[in-house]
């Protein structure tokens, strides 16, 4: 595996594998590497010839409040994971090579920016995902880019930039992969102590609550999703957002008369922890 730093030699190690006729597959990280990464990078594996994996810390998705400084960084650890795993270039550029002196251009998608995580975090949050995933397509140029499905708004966002922008990259969102207790794998479960991650697992009951009653034949929006919150309540969880929204578009929706993106953001402990469910309506239903 070849760790490169510049985009000069990141687009050189494209080239050579482009002359052989081999396709290129980008998983975008910021380390921190979990199974919940591996198992990108084992999707990226399977279908192409060259495996990058991008390893930065975005500084600008992140808010003056939150944890830019603290976030956990091992790049010595992530590199030797990332070999494990058959990865044959860690892009890891400084902050510098990705936004130089002059720097002054940023992508800012409407309407799905503007709620749950948009709301939650600040609209300058996704506008850095959108910014610096366009830039990593353009200094790669992946056939296809692997995402994983624990950030759904971030995936419905980079797809509406490859969609807007007639990129030519494919967008593969990869299932969440949890922890025994449910628990969704985060970078920043590092920062839960013993009765933190406790009560962090509550996160997954609540959506596995809410998804009970919708298999039982429920669909009104708000009795799911009251569901949910009574498992949050219960675990001593102020949830920053408990909603239910339409899974193509995140429109609000007042019934599950399509396929439905359950959220929750909340503070457990010393971590900040997103997750979700995609509620999926019968055929059925979808043809009445």
């Amino acid at each position: 595996m070849n760790i490169v730093r510049t985009v000069a030699e990141m687009r050189a190690g494209v080239a050579r594998a482009r002359r052989q006729g081999g396709t290129v597959g980008l998983v975008p990280t910021m380390g921190a590497f979990h199974e919940g990464h591996l198992s990108l990078m084992r999707a990226a594996r399977e279908s192409n010839d060259l495996v990058v994996v991008s390893l930065f810390v975005n500084p600008t998705q992140f808010g003056p409040s939150e944890d830019l400084a603290s976030y956990p960084r091992d790049e010595a650890r992530d590199a030797a994971i990332a070999e494990q795993q058959g990865v044959d270039i860690l892009f890891a550029p400084d902050a510098a090579e990705v936004y130089p002196d002059g720097f002054s251009t940023g992508i800012h998608v409407k309407g799905i920016t503007e709620v749950l995580d948009g709301a939650s975090r600040g609209a300058f949050h996704f506008d850095g995902v959108a910014t610096v995933v366009t830039k990593l397509f353009g200094i790669v140029t992946p056939d296809d880019a692997y995402f994983g499905q624990k950030d759904a708004q971030q995936v419905l966002v980079v797809r509406r930039v490859v969609r807007d922008l007639n990129l030519a990259v494919r967008i593969r969102a990869c299932p969440i992969v949890r922890e025994p207790d449910g628990l969704a794998m985060s970078s920043r479960n590092v920062y839960l102590d013993a009765d933190a991650r406790r009560q962090a697992a509550a996160l997954n009951r609540a959506l596995d609550a809410a998804a009970s009653v919708h298999e039982a034949g429920e669909r009104d929006a708000a009795t799911i999703v009251a569901a949910a919150a009574r498992v949050l309540s219960h675990a001593g969880i102020r949830p920053d957002y408990l909603e239910l929204r339409s899974a193509e578009d995140l429109s609000p929706l007042e019934r599950v008369d399509r396929d439905a993106l359950l959220a929750v953001a909340a503070r457990v402990g010393a971590a900040r922890l997103i997750d979700n469910h995609v509620l999926t309506i019968t055929a059925e239903e979808g043809e009445s």
